[in-house]
C-alpha cells in the first residue's frame, strides 16, 4: 500500500494560485514568494501525489488532466 502524505497548506495555496494565474511567476507575486519557492512547493505536491499537475511551457503553466481533477477536490 502506498503511503499518502497530507499536503501542507503552502503547497495547496501555491497550487491554487498557479492554477488560477496559469503562471508560477504571478502566483509567486500574489503570495509574496519567489518563483522558485512556488515551483518547489508544487514539485513537492506532485511528488507526494505521484502525478504531474502542470505542463510547464515557456511563459505559462497549464493544468494536466490530473491537475484539473485535483483542483476540483
Amino acid at each position: 500500500m502506498r503511503k499518502f502524505k497530507i499536503p501542507n497548506i503552502g503547497a495547496l495555496t501555491a497550487f491554487e494560485a498557479a492554477a488560477r494565474h496559469e503562471s508560477f511567476t504571478h502566483a509567486a507575486r500574489e503570495l509574496f514568494l519567489t518563483e522558485s519557492a512556488v515551483s518547489r512547493q508544487i514539485a513537492t505536491l506532485e511528488a507526494n501525489l505521484g502525478v504531474r499537475l502542470f505542463v510547464r511551457a515557456k511563459q505559462r503553466v497549464v493544468l494536466t488532466r490530473a491537475g484539473r481533477l485535483y483542483s476540483t477536490q
